[in-house]
C-alpha cells in the first residue's frame, strides 16, 4: 500500500512539474489595427516559441489604450509615438515609458478632389486631428511644404494661432482622428496618421499630396507602465519586435508607407 501511495504522489508532482514547465506566459498588448495589430500578429508565434502568449486587445481610438495600461487591463500598448505619450501622461497623470521603439508612419495629406496640393482652392478646408500633438505635427507638414508659414521656434504643440501667414486662407477643422478618412468627402483635403490611411485603404505613397519622409522622428512605440521595462516577457517582447525578420515583414507588406527604426 504506501509503495502505491508513494507512486501516486510521485505521478501527482510529476505531472505538476510538467504542467508547470509547459507553462506560457500570457502577455496582454493593446493596438490600432494598422499596422500594429498586423505586426503583432507576425510576432505572436515568435513570442510562442519563447514560452509566452500574446494576446492582442484591439482599440480605434488614441484614448482607451494609455487607460487601459495604466489601470493594468494591459501590459502594454502599440500605437503611439512618443511625443503623444508624453502629452498623454502628463496631462492624464499616468506614469507610463517607453519599452522600445519600432517604426514610424508618415503622416500624410490627402484629398478626394484634387491630386495635386497646389490646386487647393483660397479658403479650402483642411482637417486635421484634433490632439494636440497630431495637431501640431499636421501643421509642421503643411509649414515644411510651405503651404502656411508658422511662428519661428515652435514645435509640435503648434495650433493654428502660431499661424503667421496663410496665404491661401486655409481653414482648419480639427476632428478625432479615427473620423479623417470619412471626412475626405466633406472637406477639401485632411491630414491623415497613416494607420488610419491604412485602414481606409488608401496608399501613402501614390495617394497622398505631401508626405512626411522617413526621417520623421516621430517613432511608434511599445509603452509599459513605469518601472515595468525589465519584466522579462516584456523585454522578450521588445527583443522580438526588433528582430531582421520583424524589419523583413515590414518594409515588404507596407513598402515605405511604414518605416522600421531598428
Amino acid at each position: 500500500m504506501r509503495k502505491v501511495f508513494a507512486g501516486v504522489v510521485l505521478f501527482i508532482i510529476l505531472a505538476l512539474c510538467t504542467g508547470a514547465a509547459g507553462a506560457q506566459t500570457v502577455i496582454k498588448v493593446g493596438a490600432t489595427p494598422v499596422p500594429h495589430a498586423e505586426i503583432l500578429e507576425f510576432v505572436k508565434p515568435l513570442l510562442a516559441q519563447e514560452g509566452i502568449t500574446l494576446e492582442i486587445v484591439e482599440f480605434t481610438d488614441y484614448v482607451q489604450p494609455n487607460l487601459r495600461l495604466a489601470d493594468g487591463s494591459l501590459d502594454a500598448n502599440f500605437f503611439q509615438h512618443v511625443p503623444y505619450l508624453e502629452t498623454f501622461s502628463a496631462d492624464h497623470r499616468l506614469n507610463l515609458e517607453v519599452l522600445v521603439r519600432v517604426h514610424v508612419e508618415p503622416m500624410g495629406l490627402y484629398s478626394s478632389r484634387f491630386t495635386d496640393v497646389n490646386d487647393l482652392p483660397n479658403g479650402a478646408q483642411i482637417a486635421i486631428p484634433n490632439d494636440p500633438t497630431n495637431g501640431g505635427r499636421a501643421l509642421l507638414l503643411l509649414h515644411e511644404a510651405e503651404i502656411i508659414r508658422l511662428r519661428s521656434g515652435v514645435g509640435l504643440e503648434a495650433t493654428e494661432f502660431d499661424i503667421v501667414d496663410n496665404p491661401k486662407r486655409l481653414r482648419f477643422v480639427p476632428l478625432e482622428a479615427p473620423m479623417l478618412p470619412r471626412a475626405l468627402q466633406d472637406v477639401h483635403a485632411a491630414v491623415i496618421n497613416t494607420n488610419y490611411a491604412l485602414e481606409a485603404g488608401l496608399d501613402p505613397l501614390t495617394e497622398s499630396l505631401l508626405i512626411e519622409g522617413s526621417e520623421s522622428p516621430y517613432a511608434n512605440v511599445v509603452a509599459v507602465r513605469a518601472g515595468e521595462v525589465d519584466r522579462p516577457e516584456l523585454k522578450k517582447l521588445a527583443e522580438v519586435l526588433t528582430r531582421p525578420e520583424v524589419r523583413e515583414f515590414i518594409l515588404e507588406k507596407y513598402q515605405g508607407a511604414v518605416v522600421p527604426v531598428f
